[in-house]
């Protein structure tokens, strides 16, 4: 067993997290799914808790295809609930539903916490660890930033083609032993994972991602690629992008100019990649447009903040969202 002082609510306790911890992965889709079967390739205690795919992932399992090697698990060899009252407690809960479910947090994560359980969101955009301490105590809350393209392409099948680093803070702020044992369980697990030292200049630095290829994407109908395919496209790319810095910048986060040059180097290198945003609308689903553009847009106007495009990019999207103004279901 390994002893590790951490708070919970407001006062501080001493929790015992064993060395192979029960870890419940809720909102397993192609992202709690991608994560939580590495996790359990490697003999950590997965629990996952599925909805629509759940019949098929307890008859035939999980099977990824990674550009880091194919894998699949077979139903014996993993733990899959479709009633979060029927999983075990967890030691460590680690969120990755979609932001527009947030309201699901309450009933879906209290019934699985213990004492001295962590809870780590993996969730897009702001605002997502301050509800989760609102409601469970902000000492049991971390955050993740995960860099990885990734889909669902089927039933129990998740298609992996790119990337796959997570970063982790804690919502409190600075590095802890908590951070660095959860960080030591997806380097284990065949997932590069760093602790960040301030968990919001992580956020705003994927925003800076975020922002303009989920936006765009969605708005316009666009791959990543064709998104820059053109002068024009890369302008407008880099110009939201410049509207994100100046306001992660009076949000507290001093991001660099060089960021720019950076995220347009590694979204190149991702071929025709379609953000989940851009699925979402594609298949009619919520779009994740609150955290990842509307609570950037309330802390720019906080600030003083000039966001010309973030602002139109922001309306248009409501629109579609509103109006259900979607193209017909197609895959990836």
């Amino acid at each position: 067993m390994t002893r590790l002082s951490f708070g919970v609510g407001r006062g501080r306790l001493v929790g015992m997290l064993p060395e192979n911890p029960t870890i419940a992965m809720i909102g397993a889709g192609a992202l709690g799914c991608y994560y939580g079967a590495r996790l359990a390739q490697h003999g950590k205690q997965v629990h996952f808790l599925l909805r629509s795919d759940y019949a098929e992932v307890q008859k035939n399992g999980l099977t990824v295809r990674s550009v880091s090697g194919d894998f699949s698990l077979p139903p014996e060899a993993i733990h899959v609930f479709n009633d979060v009252r029927s999983m075990p407690k967890a030691d460590l809960v680690i969120v990755t539903l979609k932001s527009t479910a947030n309201d699901q947090f309450q009933p879906l994560i209290a019934p699985l916490l213990h004492d001295s359980t962590a809870i780590l969101t993996l969730q897009n955009g702001l605002g997502n660890e301050e509800r989760l301490a609102e409601l469970f105590g902000a000492g049991r809350v971390m955050g993740g930033i995960c860099f990885v393209c990734i889909n669902r392409v089927g039933p129990g099948v998740i298609d992996h083609t790119a990337h796959g680093l997570i970063r982790l803070g804690e919502f409190g702020g600075g590095p802890s032993d908590r951070a660095r044992w959860v960080a030591d369980l997806f380097n284990t697990s065949a997932v590069q994972c760093e602790v960040l030292a301030d968990l919001r200049y992580g956020r705003w630095e994927k925003l800076v991602w975020n922002i303009p290829f989920n936006g765009l994407s969605a708005a316009m109908d666009l791959t990543t690629d064709r998104l820059l395919d053109t002068p024009a496209g890369e302008e407008l790319v880099r110009r939201v992008m410049s509207e994100v810095i100046a306001t992660a910048r009076v949000a507290g986060a001093n991001l660099p100019d060089e960021l720019i040059d950076y995220q347009i180097r590694r979204t190149q290198n991702m071929g025709s990649y379609r953000t989940s945003m851009h699925l979402d609308r594609t298949h009619g689903r919520a779009l994740e447009l609150e955290g990842i553009i509307g609570e950037p847009l309330r802390a720019a106007k906080r600030g003083g903040v000039p966001t010309p495009l973030m602002e139109a990019m922001y309306a248009q999207l409501r629109l579609l969202a509103q109006g259900n103004w979607v193209d017909s279901p197609r895959m990836a």
